[in-house]
């Protein structure tokens, strides 16, 4: 998979509550190496502002809701996040922000790569650059 998806996980309705999951391969296009979440994030702060050369990541929102911006050095793509029963697929190589967190928001971010700053692009220009390379 090399553009980027909302993808719709399994959602098991119960009266107690609902559950929902996410496995690799069924759900996912790879596998899980890092987990980690984003959370208290203040009223019109951006995260992310980055791209990954090798990394591909899998972000749902687990409570509230924000906006994850995508670039492929040409074109800008827009996905609104607000429900736990679906996330979106990211490749590598699209620049990446999150933007517009609401109130008590909880972003849950995996990966198929262990954390490397030498994985990240952090320079808009230079990502543009390199993802006309390709």
């Amino acid at each position: 998979m090399n553009f980027p998806a909302i993808m719709n996980l399994p959602k098991i309705l119960d009266k107690r509550g609902n559950l929902s999951f996410f496995e690799y391969p069924s759900q996912l296009p790879f596998e899980i190496v890092r987990t980690y979440w984003i959370y208290d994030v203040p009223g019109g702060e951006v995260r992310g502002s980055h791209a990954f050369k090798e990394q591909q990541e899998f972000i749902i929102a687990l409570s509230g809701s924000f906006d994850v911006i995508l670039n492929d050095g040409e074109k800008e793509y827009r996905f609104s996040l607000n429900r736990s029963y679906y996330g979106l697929y990211v490749p590598k190589m699209y620049w990446r922000k999150l933007e517009n967190f609401s109130t008590n928001s909880l972003a849950l971010i995996v990966s198929d790569k262990p954390y490397s700053e030498n994985d990240y692009i952090r320079d808009f220009n230079q990502f543009k650059k390199m993802r006309n390379e390709i």
